[in-house]
C-alpha cells in the first residue's frame, strides 16, 4: 500500500511551531489543537509549504529558515507617518490607539493591510508595516497529524 503524503492542493491537519531565535514561541499549536490548512491556498506561507511536502501521516520535520527564506528583510521604507484623520477614518468616534496595536488599513481596490502602532500624538502617528517577522530567522517545526 502506497503511504499517503503532502502534495501541493492536499488539504491536511498538522502541528506546527515557529520559535524565534531565542527559543521564545511566536506560535505553537502542539500545547492547544491541530491545525487544518489546504496546501497552496495561501493559508500557509510558501516557504512553510516547502518543508511539508512529501511528508506522511505522523512525519515531524524542522526547518531553520533565514529571513530570505521567511518573511524578507525589514525595510525601513515601510516604517511610515500617517495622519490622525487617516488613522481615524471609518473608525468610531471613540477609539483609542496605543503602541504596539496592530492596526488595519483599507488600500484602494478593497485589500486589507495592517501595521503595528509605534508612537502617536496629537497630529498622527509612526507605523511599521513590516511583517513582526521580517528580518529575523524562524524555526518552523511541524507534525502532520492527517492528511483528507
Amino acid at each position: 500500500m502506497t503511504k499517503l503524503t503532502v502534495l501541493p492542493n492536499s488539504y491536511l491537519t498538522l502541528n506546527y511551531r515557529l520559535t524565534l531565535p531565542n527559543g521564545d514561541d511566536y506560535i505553537n499549536t502542539f500545547v492547544d489543537r491541530p491545525a487544518t490548512v489546504l496546501m497552496g491556498s495561501g493559508q500557509f506561507a510558501p516557504c512553510f509549504e516547502k518543508v511539508l511536502l512529501g511528508l506522511g501521516v505522523g512525519d515531524k520535520k524542522s526547518a531553520l529558515l533565514s529571513p530570505d527564506e521567511s518573511f524578507g528583510e525589514r525595510k525601513e521604507d515601510l516604517v511610515q507617518w500617517v495622519s490622525l484623520k487617516a488613522l481615524k477614518e471609518g473608525r468610531d468616534d471613540d477609539v483609542e490607539f496605543n503602541p504596539g496595536d496592530v492596526i488595519e488599513f483599507n488600500a484602494p481596490g478593497g485589500a486589507q493591510y495592517a501595521g503595528v502602532l509605534q508612537s502617536i500624538n496629537e497630529e498622527g502617528a509612526w507605523f511599521d508595516f513590516n511583517h513582526p517577522l521580517a528580518g529575523r530567522e524562524v524555526n518552523f517545526e511541524a507534525q502532520i497529524v492527517a492528511i483528507l
